[in-house]
């Protein structure tokens, strides 16, 4: 909008005020006040501005502040409804946990920050039975983890341990089909207790069929 345009919808926004303010229903009417300030304002902001500059709200410090404010006051509702999300499912799992059939449900997407806030909420202990949840749960691609994608994103948001459980489980598991989770119980401590060497050990183990196959009878 030009100097001449702003002006017209300035002196449109005064005829509507007193307009506005011969009825009585109409007096106290706060958009309208609203929206002839904001003709006051962008009538001086082009005054004081250089001859034949035309108004655009990207260049407006004052429209660009109110977006501003907008967009991290709907970051900021975005942030409490993941908050709660978390929180819910973290009160779901800890129940199923008590009930003995953790093992029984499939993670789901987003569930890696619930990880997180079941270990803040141990006092930021290791959670064992939820580490072995998620590892078997990668390893078996199940719930979320048959997706490629969340498998390849598990990687930057579970740790080392859990990762390097779920390659050994899925390389033992290959090799010896039908094994029971129960019998590959050391796979965890392993994990636990030198987690790079295990992911090493899983890497080997990747090597070992066709080792097998080349060796001489």
């Amino acid at each position: 909008m030009d100097a001449g345009a702003v002006a017209a919808a300035l002196e449109e926004a005064r005829f509507d005020a007193r307009q506005n303010s011969r009825h009585e229903d109409l007096g106290d009417d706060v958009r309208g006040r609203a929206e002839l300030a904001e003709w006051e304002r962008l009538t001086q902001l082009l005054a004081d501005a250089a001859p034949g500059t035309v108004y655009a709200p990207e260049a407006d410090d004052v429209v660009r502040a109110e977006l501003a404010a907008a967009a991290a006051a709907a970051a900021r509702e975005a942030e409490l409804r993941e908050a709660a999300r978390i929180a819910a499912r973290a009160d779901e799992l800890q129940a199923l946990r008590e009930l003995g059939t953790l093992e029984q449900t499939e993670p789901r997407h987003g569930d890696e920050a619930v990880r997180d806030e079941l270990t803040r909420r141990a006092g930021s202990y290791v959670q064992v039975d939820v580490d072995a949840w998620f590892a078997y749960a990668l390893a078996a691609r199940l719930g979320h983890y048959r997706d490629p994608a969340a498998r390849e994103d598990a990687a930057g948001l579970l740790p080392a341990p859990v990762l390097a459980h779920a390659a050994l489980l899925a390389e033992l598991a290959r090799l010896v089909p039908g094994v029971g989770v129960d019998q590959l119980a050391f796979a965890a401590r392993l994990a636990q207790a030198d987690p790079a060497a295990t992911a090493q050990l899983a890497d080997f183990l990747v090597r070992v069929p066709a080792c097998a196959e080349g060796s001489p009878a």
